[in-house]
């Protein structure tokens, strides 16, 4: 038979009183008080649980079995990781499930910054893949979270010309023969594959490298090496003679074709003024990484 015992009071000061008088307590969201008739044994001393720690009552004859909850993630068990979101200069200490999406991360940052997930291009290593866990991408305590976005109104007001353009740079291309067919490209072709370009695999789509893409010819035959600077969002394009740092924001388009021939291999250009007169050409890119610089470059957003 279930009896009610001592009555105990939750105080706004945060004392915990009984019988006996007032005992220190912080925090207590729910306690019940019972005790059993008609059985010998007696229920051991009342615990308490305190902002996740448990503590234990004060020991006297018949003291009531006291059980707080606080509902914590660490009470449901849930493994956290500490990370660094890094977005537009902002600093935000961020403790996240170990075992949440990319997507999940995307609802995070949006309550964090109010930027909506589908504006956020997320990075971790190359773009954050929202449907692997945080486990799986092998994020650690500490790891920076680098989040670039930009306001709808701001990312409407800038990509309606880009969009426009990127329709016409379709509608050319359709009519067009092959690109890797045109004189101005075959001249590079025709030298053939670079002896130290970067291996490629067909039918595979990896993340960014955590070194920069090399190897490779640009339009004048040239040797050219791409780096992927998160942490700035920015694009280096360097050659023997310079390096041109372009943020990510000022790259209007990527197109690319696969090599006739070698299609584990692309040919890809970048956009960098309103005309075709303006794409920086790039050659022998392995085809595994051509998804992966597109995301980066431009973003999911761009479709918004």
């Amino acid at each position: 038979q279930l009896l009610a015992g001592p009555p105990v009071e939750l105080q706004p000061a945060g004392l915990l009183v009984g019988p006996e008088g007032a005992a220190p307590a912080r925090a207590l969201v729910r306690c019940h008080t019972w005790k059993f008739k008609g059985n010998s044994r007696e229920k051991p001393p009342g615990r308490l649980l305190l902002q996740g720690r448990t503590a234990l009552a004060p020991e006297r004859p018949g003291a009531p079995h006291v059980s707080v909850s606080n509902g914590s993630d660490a009470e449901g068990g849930a493994e956290l990781v500490e990370l660094k979101v890094i977005w537009n200069k902002n600093k935000y200490d961020v403790k996240f499930r170990l075992d949440g999406t990319g997507a999940d991360l995307k609802q995070r940052i949006h309550a964090l910054t109010g930027l909506p997930p589908a504006m956020q291009k997320v990075m971790f290593k190359g773009l954050l893949p929202e449907e692997k866990t945080l486990r799986e991408i092998k994020v650690t305590n500490g790891a920076k979270i680098m989040v670039v976005g930009s306001t709808i109104n701001d990312v409407l007001a800038v990509n309606t010309p880009k969009d426009a353009a990127q329709q016409e740079v379709k509608a050319e291309e359709n009519k067009k023969e092959p690109l890797c067919r045109q004189k101005q490209h075959r001249k590079v072709l025709d030298k053939g594959k670079p002896d130290d370009v970067m291996p490629s695999v067909k039918g595979v789509q990896e993340r960014l490298p955590t070194v920069p893409l090399s190897g490779m010819y640009n339009k004048s035959g040239g040797k050219v090496r791409l780096t992927f600077k998160l942490e700035q969002d920015q694009l280096w394009i360097g050659t023997k003679e310079r390096t041109e740092k372009l943020p990510m924001g000022s790259i209007k388009n990527v197109v690319s074709e696969p090599i006739e021939g070698h299609e584990d291999y692309h040919m890809m250009a970048f956009q960098l003024g309103p005309t075709e007169a303006s794409y920086y050409w790039v050659y022998w890119v392995p085809t595994q990484y051509v998804d992966a610089i597109k995301d980066t470059v431009l973003g999911k957003w761009q479709y918004f």
